[in-house]
């Protein structure tokens, strides 16, 4: 009877094996981090360029974080910027953009939202995600 339980006892811990967490599949989580004046001008500079009316952008609120992701280090930037982005176009638009520190701070712009909510849910998504959640106006998501 003893060695029956002794049995049951090692084949019931078998199935407590340590195992290595698993790394995050999208890496979309950041810790978020205090935009400086420095990132605060790569950012906005960045997003003006993708612009028709660059002189016309008013930033909103952003967030961003940084991670890790296959080596790279990046800075994700979640936030809005009300200009126009074609002729007759304008409002607030949701954006993400990529800093990278490393590769003396070149800036990626990952999407710009365009008025319609599909677009604003995508990008609001994407950003709740990353942990860096923006606050639509339009829909308070």
């Amino acid at each position: 009877m003893r060695t029956i339980v002794q049995l049951l006892l090692a084949a019931s811990l078998c199935g407590c094996v340590a195992t290595t967490p698993r790394p995050d599949t999208g890496g979309q989580r950041v810790n978020p981090i205090p935009i400086s004046l420095a990132l605060e001008e790569i950012i906005t500079t960045g997003v003006r360029q993708r612009l028709l009316d660059s002189a016309s952008a008013r930033f909103g609120t952003m967030l961003a974080g940084e991670r890790t992701l296959d080596g790279r280090q990046e800075i994700v930037v979640c936030g809005t910027v009300n200009a126009k982005t074609s002729p007759g176009d304008g409002g607030d638009k949701p954006f993400i953009a990529k800093v990278y520190p490393q590769a003396a701070s070149s800036f990626e712009l990952v999407a710009m939202g365009d008025d319609t909510e599909a677009a604003r849910l995508q990008i609001g998504g994407s950003c709740r995600a990353a942990g860096l959640p923006i606050l639509d106006p339009k829909t308070h998501l």
